[in-house]
């Protein structure tokens, strides 16, 4: 049985112990500094901006990458952007009117470019119209491009430098991701048009009983931002930003972008290991006090489960009976033990007729047991038979 228990237990525990690595003191506390850098160009004609050539320093924002940087994969520009006057959009629904009196001066338009100035403007004899405003006009257009702009970031490349140190054991190292790799992500066109949030995952997980070279990461890419954004109000990633200039006049006016792209968040965590004999001892105790443990089940299931289990629990166990049935059966063994003694007591005693018989038979106190113990032997001596002898005569 013991056996049985080690074959059914030495499997979990030598998993646990080696595979696990419950020898080893571990170190969570992970230092990490990330470093990207993407590289690329493109070029682009459009009737907003013209012939334009775009490369890192235009597209990539924050230019000096950290743990989080940006990619632009779709742009909406609205150039030549002045403050003043101008009607409001018409797929604002805040901004829809029938007459002046529905623009009030001075109010902003709820989710809208400017405040009204007070007059409904509408095209042609149409009855409905939107709110004048005071913005930077003319206001940005409401339409998404159908193709991506920046259509060739699919063959932009990105380089993540990441340095790690884990203190407990005073480890450090370094180690670049896939050196100018293409960001594959970005061959998606819906994900280039509407834009994103890409999770890069670097998992360390370091054996420090073994050489440092063998110490590397893991990578994981996953899209974070939420799986079902084609039915969200907002779906995608985008953000706006302008580049502002002066004409000769001095005044000011700016280029507005509605940038669509990709955001990727680098996220850093790991462990290393390396042999201890304090957690070493504690494991190994552990596993001994499991052993017991696995004994209890292994009895339960032997016992209660198989189809032998009667034959199992035979051999674990030895009845015990109760003492009034010890009781009962020392009485009866007494019982047919006294019938055997009471016969040899009851055996027919020699009759004397004048003191001796035809065949030379004593008398029956030779037929009684002496205290001298000669009898045991079943010899009577000469001194008995002459003193008998003379009784008779």
């Amino acid at each position: 049985q013991r056996e049985a228990d080690d074959h059914l237990l030495a499997p979990p525990c030598s998993w646990v112990f080696l595979v696990k690595k419950c020898y080893q003191d571990t170190d969570t506390s992970l230092q990490s500094s990330i470093i990207t850098k993407v590289k690329g160009v493109t070029f682009t004609n459009t009737s907003e901006l013209g012939e334009r050539l775009w490369d890192v320093a235009d597209y990539v924002i924050p230019p000096q990458g950290e743990n989080v940087f940006f990619v632009i994969t779709n742009l909406v520009v609205t150039p030549n952007q002045r403050q003043e006057t101008c009607a409001e959009s018409a797929s604002v629904p805040d901004a829809l009117c029938y007459e002046d009196s529905d623009c009030p001066p001075g109010e902003p338009v709820a989710a809208g470019n400017g405040v009204r100035t007070g007059r409904c403007l509408r095209e042609g004899s149409a009855q409905k119209g939107t709110c004048e405003i005071f913005a930077w006009c003319p206001v940005e257009t409401m339409s998404r491009p159908t193709k991506p702009l920046l259509g060739e970031a699919k063959d932009f490349t990105v380089y993540i430098k990441n340095f790690i140190r884990f203190p407990k054991f005073n480890f450090s190292k370094y180690v670049g991701l896939c050196a100018w790799c293409k960001v594959l992500c970005l061959d998606s066109c819906l994900f280039c048009i509407k834009g994103g949030v890409i999770g890069i995952q670097i998992e360390w997980d370091c054996d420090l009983d073994k050489a440092p070279s063998e110490c590397y990461p893991r990578y994981y890419f996953n899209r974070l931002d939420n799986r079902f954004s084609g039915n969200s109000i907002s779906s995608g990633y985008n953000f706006r930003f302008a580049k502002y200039y002066r004409d000769a006049a001095g005044v000011e006016f700016r280029t507005l972008f509605k940038a669509y792209g990709i955001r990727f968040d680098v996220m850093v965590n790991g462990k290393a290991g390396k042999f201890n004999i304090i957690p070493t001892i504690i494991n190994v105790g552990s596993g001994v006090a499991l052993m017991g443990v696995g004994s209890f089940f292994c009895d339960l299931v032997l016992i209660y489960f198989i189809k032998k289990s009667h034959f199992y629990r035979d051999k674990k166990y030895e009845e015990v009976r109760d003492l009034e049935v010890l009781a009962q059966m020392a009485e009866s063994s007494q019982q047919s033990v006294a019938p055997d003694a009471a016969g040899l007591a009851e055996q027919p005693e020699v009759q004397d007729e004048g003191g001796a018989q035809e065949n030379g038979c004593v008398c029956g106190q030779l037929l009684q047991p002496t205290r001298s113990g000669h009898q045991g032997n079943g010899k009577v001596n000469v001194e008995q038979l002459q003193s008998l002898q003379t009784v008779e005569a």
